[in-house]
């Protein structure tokens, strides 16, 4: 897009573009989403950046009315798989918090400096700008959803000392964090509730059962989610995930490992709200609840159930694509913004998918931690890869992902992984599809046994899930054929 269509998208708050572009006005120095509802400003007053951390940088703060660090993240990044969208996707993942821009280097195979010299030639700002943006967005969402007091809260969102939450709070958003408090309505009584509840003073506590972080995980365009619940329902293991509640109102929960602590996550079916004052009823939501043994993990809590539920998709750009294709165009147009959901945990995913579903339950029971809180039916986390080295199905995978040799995390090399995966014992081509596809998040790979056609790139995950869908709308029964190693809807895991 040049600026000019990007000036078209704003005049017209054009919410398809919210999260892929952000614009700034000079006379008030804030910037924007492109929906925000507030009266277009002149052109010439008007400056674009690529993302909030950039907008940031050139000394712009956050409008209060369209909240624009709370955009769906740009679907840029699903797509790419070079140096770039791999670093944004780690940062997004909370690497730079926990490792520092070092850390993120090494992971990636390249010096500081040349991340530094790239993500700033393409996104306007560096690692640590855009770590810190997200920390700031991270601090608010804290500030108005909760009464933990300020100085928990800094540490919590990844600052290094309370004078840093401060200022940037202020650079930000030009409110104290008080005020930013004061605004949403969490006072006093909440936080002396919250401190009760949890029974801790110190910088990591739990959150205070039974309420939980309430979110609002935000989606572009429309969103097809009966069908992920259907999926989600399909896939449940048992202590570890489960679905409840009729079709149209259920609700997903499951329990993730962490790397300071756990969590139960919570994620409900229901359609967001019509008429929202925010300007994000186009866009909508999902309404989301967590519960964190270390508020440290909020960010890469919140990243993972995205991944997993596909949030940052642009179903524009897919069923523009897609529904240009004569076999596919009336699938598109009957669930328009179907989504291809990935993996909360990716290495969970992998394993799970090698043990299959009877040996992935028989894991959980025999390796799984048992949670010191259990939450209705949740009550292990899935175990990790060194508790499965001997495992006689998961072991040979187990023991790559644990040394190494197999990378899943949110910034690994898909092409690499799964050329990685393929050399494992026990791990066919079909599954090593089907963990680029869902661990990875990858939205052009076309799982075993499905048509492939190149004018659906870099769709074709997508493809293949209308094509599924087709079928069972049909009355496809969904079997489970070791012989394909997945489910026959393509997503299911492969059985043992």
């Amino acid at each position: 897009m040049d600026e000019e269509t990007r000036y078209e998208a704003v005049a017209s708050r054009d919410a398809r573009f919210d999260g892929a572009f952000f614009f700034a006005v000079e006379t008030t120095g804030i910037y924007c989403r492109p929906s925000c509802p507030a009266v277009t400003p002149k052109r010439r007053n008007v400056r674009f950046y690529p993302t909030a951390a950039a907008a940031q940088g050139h000394g712009f703060r956050a409008c209060r009315r369209c909240r624009p660090d709370a955009v769906p993240g740009s679907a840029e990044w699903n797509v790419r798989a070079d140096v770039v969208g791999r670093a944004v996707r780690m940062i997004g993942d909370g690497v730079v918090d926990r490792e520092g821009v070092p850390g993120l280097a090494g992971r990636l195979g390249y010096s500081t400096r040349q991340i530094q010299r790239q993500l700033t030639a393409e996104l306007g700002a560096g690692p640590v700008a855009l770590a810190r943006a997200q920390r700031a967005h991270t601090a608010r969402v804290l500030l108005q959803t909760t009464g933990l007091p300020v100085t928990e809260i800094a540490f919590a969102a990844g600052f290094a000392s309370v004078r840093q939450f401060n200022d940037t709070i202020r650079q930000i958003y030009a409110r104290t964090p008080s005020a930013l408090r004061t605004e949403s309505g969490t006072g006093t009584g909440a936080r002396r509730d919250t401190r009760a509840a949890s029974g801790s003073a110190g910088p990591s506590v739990p959150v205070p059962a039974p309420a939980g972080i309430p979110l609002r995980l935000a989606h572009r365009g429309p969103y097809a989610a009966s069908d992920v619940f259907d999926l989600l329902a399909l896939e449940a293991l048992p202590s570890v995930e489960e679905v409840t509640g009729p079709p149209g109102a259920r609700t997903y929960r499951r329990t993730l490992r962490l790397p300071h602590g756990s969590a139960v996550v919570a994620v409900d079916e229901a359609p967001p709200a019509r008429g929202d004052t925010a300007g994000r009823s186009a866009n909508g939501w999902l309404e989301a609840r967590i519960h964190l043994t270390e508020l440290r993990d909020l960010t890469t809590a919140v990243q993972r159930l995205r991944r997993l539920l596909d949030l940052d998709a642009d179903p524009y750009a897919m069923d523009e694509r897609l529904g240009a294709d004569p076999a596919l165009a009336p699938l598109v147009a009957a669930r328009p913004g179907l989504r291809s959901p990935g993996a909360a945990d990716p290495v969970e995913y992998a394993l799970r998918t090698v043990l299959g579903d009877a040996g992935a339950a028989r894991a959980v029971e025999t390796y799984g931690e048992t949670l010191e809180h259990p939450c209705g039916g949740l009550t292990r986390l899935f175990p990790g890869p060194a508790a499965l080295r001997a495992d006689p199905v998961a072991g040979p995978l187990a023991t790559a992902l644990a040394d190494g040799t197999v990378r899943l995390d949110a910034g690994a090399d898909r092409d690499a992984a799964e050329q990685a995966l393929r050399a494992v014992a026990g791990v066919t081509p079909a599954i090593a599809a089907l963990i680029r596809m869902r661990a990875l998040g990858d939205p052009d790979v076309t799982p075993e046994g499905e048509r492939d056609e190149e004018a659906w790139r870099p769709w074709r995950s997508y493809a293949a899930g209308h094509l599924r869908a087709a079928r069972r709308a049909a009355g496809a029964p969904v079997s489970r054929d070791p012989s394909c190693g997945s489910s026959a809807d393509g997503y299911g895991s492969a059985p043992r």
